[in-house]
This record gives structure tokens, C-alpha cells and sequence, in this order.
């Protein structure tokens, strides 16, 4: 089973308890962070891309109701509980991070503690790239560790059975984005996450 069949199983079978799981708790400390950026952003047209139970959607339209709000999961139980959790205030689809069904079509797109799941992270931010409108904003928050601590995370990740890929660099994720993007922004939010964002 490749990796990202390991994340669409994982998943589908986190879903119903996700968001009081270790690892929806570490997602939702981030959620401040990504919700400042996403609502000092312009535009109306935003994708949540790993969106889960959808509960930071929830917040970002508890924010700023007027914005249009799409969210993509690879897994089909994780975009069921976030149908139930935002009734139709939504568009969600069961979808690949690396083949988008889109084309310019969001002002902003981002991403919570999903990138490090992406078996091509390239070929990710290269789609994200193609479905954002010129101008159009990148917000990704994710797992951060220190240099030894994350050589160890990741030597163990090649054995880990829950699709998990690889913890990141700063240079690494800067690396990614600074072929198609500019403004790049890394911050480091807390002992466990940072944020990056670019803009088209």
C-alpha cells in the first residue's frame, strides 16, 4: 500500500474521533495562526485543501461569512463528518491535493498539518499554483521540529503505516514554494508548528 492509500485508510478510520485525537489537537493549535492570515487576505473564493472534519472552515466562515469555501480530503469519511459539521454553508469534495479539479479559481488557498502526507510536495504546491488566481495567496501550517529531532521522525516515517511522508525544513519548505511564488513568509508559531505563506 503506497503512502497515500495509507493516509485515505488512516483517515477514514480517524474521522468520527479526529478532532479530539493527539493529532486534531495539534492541527486546531495552529488554527489561530492560519485564521489572522486567512482573514487579512483579499478575496472571496478559498480552498481548504486537507480539510478534514472541516472545523476550521467553520471558523473562517464564523469569521467572514461572505467567503466561498471549498474543501478537499483525500479521505471520504473525513469530507462526510465535515458535510455534517457545515451543513451547506460548503462545497466539499473527495479530492487529491496533487490533481485539483480546478484552474485559477481561489484567492487563497491553505493547507493545516496535511503537507507532510503529500507523497510529490512539488507537485502539490505546483497544482496549488495552477488554481489560484494571480495575486492569489498560500498559507500552509504544519509539524515543526528540530533539526535532530526531526532527522529521527523521519528516519522512523519511512516505517510508519499512516501515510505520513516527511517533517520539513525551513529550507526545504521555502525551497518548494520560491520557483512560483514570492513574498515568501516562514514563521515558526510554536515548539510543534510553523507557518509559510507565498503569493502568486
Amino acid at each position: 500500500m503506497n503512502k497515500k492509500e495509507q493516509s485515505r485508510q488512516t483517515f477514514d478510520l480517524q474521522a468520527s474521533k479526529y478532532d479530539t485525537t493527539f493529532y486534531g489537537k495539534h492541527a486546531r493549535k495552529i488554527y489561530p495562526y492560519l485564521l489572522n492570515e486567512i482573514i487579512r487576505c483579499y478575496g472571496e473564493e478559498v480552498l481548504d485543501l486537507g480539510c478534514g472534519t472541516g472545523a476550521l472552515m467553520k471558523q473562517v466562515i464564523s469569521e467572514d461569512s461572505h467567503r466561498h469555501l471549498t474543501g478537499i480530503d483525500l479521505s471520504s469519511q473525513m469530507i462526510e463528518k465535515a458535510k455534517h459539521q457545515l451543513k451547506n454553508k460548503a462545497t466539499l469534495v473527495v479530492g487529491d491535493s496533487e490533481n485539483l479539479l480546478f484552474d485559477q479559481t481561489f484567492d487563497i488557498v491553505y493547507c493545516n498539518d496535511s503537507f507532510h502526507h503529500y507523497p510529490n510536495p512539488q507537485k502539490a504546491i505546483a497544482e496549488i499554483y495552477r488554481v489560484l488566481k494571480i495575486g492569489g495567496t498560500l498559507i500552509i501550517g504544519d509539524t515543526y521540529l528540530p533539526v535532530i529531532a526531526r532527522q529521527v521522525m523521519n528516519y522512523f516515517i519511512r516505517f510508519n503505516k499512516d501515510g505520513d511522508v516527511r517533517i520539513y525544513s525551513k529550507k526545504e519548505m521555502i525551497s518548494f514554494l520560491e520557483e512560483l511564488f514570492h513574498e515568501i513568509k516562514w514563521i515558526k508559531v510554536s515548539n510543534s508548528a510553523y507557518m509559510i505563506k507565498g503569493v502568486k
